[in-house]
């Protein structure tokens, strides 16, 4: 499954770059990308545990960037 995300107050490309990376290390995610411009994360990862694993990115995204909110709807 692939979907994207909003993310409200990322604030810098590095932490993007950061994110992107922690979140392509989960098991089961086939791919990320996490865009500054557009403050989206794309995700693709196993159908079966999509939701866990999109809470598990939200997290991450909350630890590298505390003020960062990755919009989950």
């Amino acid at each position: 499954m692939k979907k994207t995300f909003a993310l409200e107050d990322l604030d810098c490309a590095a932490c993007a770059a950061k994110m992107e990376d922690a979140i392509k290390k989960l098991e089961g995610v086939q791919d990320a990308s996490v865009s500054f411009m557009t403050q989206k994360l794309t995700l693709e990862a196993d159908d079966a545990r999509f939701d866990q694993i999109a809470r598990q990115a939200a997290a991450l995204c909350r630890r590298v960037e505390p003020d960062c909110t990755l919009i989950l709807k």
